[in-house]
């Protein structure tokens, strides 16, 4: 019997928006995140993460910065609520489908992101994902800090940490099936025997011709 596996990028793949950018917003809504700055840093640097060019320990000590004094006891309830009221409204119809059919036919799912693994963790549990896979992070006097802990999930880290994954499984897999939207997710494109790009970025979009890639017009 065939053993597929479905691998999915978060933002921009799952949901018409980036996660972590409306986690941000959310900080600032909630008097967490105080800088006057805040958000415009975070386009900035989110820009960069378009391009392929940013730096994840630069993205990380700016914006795990909100959080420094703040118990992850108490993170976890803001997290659910950012979920629920901000990021919910943004996932894409054709992947809650899509899930719903693999989970019906028994097939295993993994969601692997750039973005930090307590929030990616929360977004699978609450979309029914089997396994999450973010960047991990360093727990200090029971806060988050921005120091990165293990591999981190991005652009060839995904693929290490997917491989560290599947040489842990006793199933064997027979093919992997990868979507994303990001350039920076080109190492797991290629690793992929099968790969979906879902309103894929202009420079994903310019190498996307080729055997076994499939180009995804997904909307609200």
């Amino acid at each position: 019997m065939s053993q597929p596996l479905y691998v999915f990028d978060m933002d921009e793949t799952l949901f018409a928006a980036d996660c972590s950018m409306l986690w941000n917003a959310f900080l600032v809504e909630e008097g967490i995140a105080t800088s006057e700055s805040f958000l415009e840093e975070d386009k900035r640097l989110m820009a960069l993460y378009s391009a392929g060019k940013m730096d994840m320990k630069d993205y990380l000590t700016f914006a795990m910065s909100p959080l420094s004094q703040v118990d992850i006891q108490e993170v976890k309830p803001l997290v659910k609520r950012c979920i629920s009221e901000k990021i919910m409204p943004y996932f894409y119809p054709q992947a809650q489908t899509l899930l719903a059919q693999l989970k019906r036919d028994n097939i295993d799912t993994v969601i692997i992101s750039a973005t930090v693994n307590f929030i990616v963790a929360e977004v699978a549990n609450h979309i029914g994902i089997d396994t999450a896979m973010g960047i991990d992070l360093v727990i200090k006097e029971n806060r988050y800090t921005a120091t990165i802990e293990g591999i981190p999930t991005y652009r060839e880290g995904k693929v290490a940490r997917l491989e560290q994954w599947l040489n842990q499984q006793e199933k064997p897999y027979d093919s992997i099936h990868f979507y994303t939207d990001s350039i920076n997710d080109l190492p797991l494109c290629e690793r992929a025997d099968f790969a979906y790009l879902v309103n894929p970025c202009e420079r994903l979009a310019q190498v996307s011709e080729r055997p076994r890639w499939q180009t995804l017009n997904w909307t609200l």
